[in-house]
């Protein structure tokens, strides 16, 4: 007998360790990314189109993939040039943070809400340099630093930020992620 209550204990501590160990699968009603854009004066353009065989994200199960875009304003002009020559750290700054708009253009025809996006999980944040260029993590920090604004804690992600001796058509960062979403 002592043993059936010993099992029974044991099941429900389980049992209550499990259901409490459980993720949110909706965001509390105060979490609006998409105001957050708003109070920023943000309007995310049409997302950029792949210019190869490959597509802008790719989701599998809660997490979304997204492929590499570059700091492109909405008229299709890039911010190009290499960092430590030509391009300003703020120049740079203002390339990852044009960036960070483009890939939330992605993600929202993705998603259709930017509410379902549960955190921004990883980023991989390339720039342009200059062999002697060792700031790339201030220039990515113009990513970085949007996706706290628009996504708060949510925003917070780990992240590298290296240099590369060329980017396509010159750009002067490209930057990829990924993101959990709610299911």
């Amino acid at each position: 007998m002592k043993n059936n209550y010993l099992s029974l204990f044991i099941i429900i501590t389980i049992v209550f360790s499990i259901s409490s160990c459980k993720t949110l699968e909706k965001p509390e009603a105060s979490y609006n990314p998409e105001a957050r854009l708003k109070a920023l004066n943000i309007t995310l353009p049409s997302p950029p189109q792949p210019v190869a065989n490959y597509v802008n994200g790719v989701r599998t199960g809660n997490l979304i993939f997204l492929a590499g875009k570059g700091p492109r304003y909405a008229d299709g002009t890039e911010i190009t040039g290499k960092l430590g020559q030509d391009v300003t750290i703020k120049k740079g700054y203002e390339g990852a943070r044009l960036t960070a708009i483009n890939q939330l253009s992605v993600l929202k025809t993705m998603l259709g809400d930017l509410s379902k996006v549960k955190r921004i999980v990883k980023v991989l944040g390339l720039v342009n340099s200059d062999p002697s260029f060792v700031d790339q993590p201030k220039v990515i920090n113009g990513f970085s630093d949007l996706m706290v604004e628009v996504f708060g804690e949510r925003g917070k992600h780990a992240r590298a930020a290296i240099g590369v001796a060329t980017l396509p058509r010159g750009q002067a960062v490209e930057i990829e992620l990924v993101v959990e979403v709610y299911e």
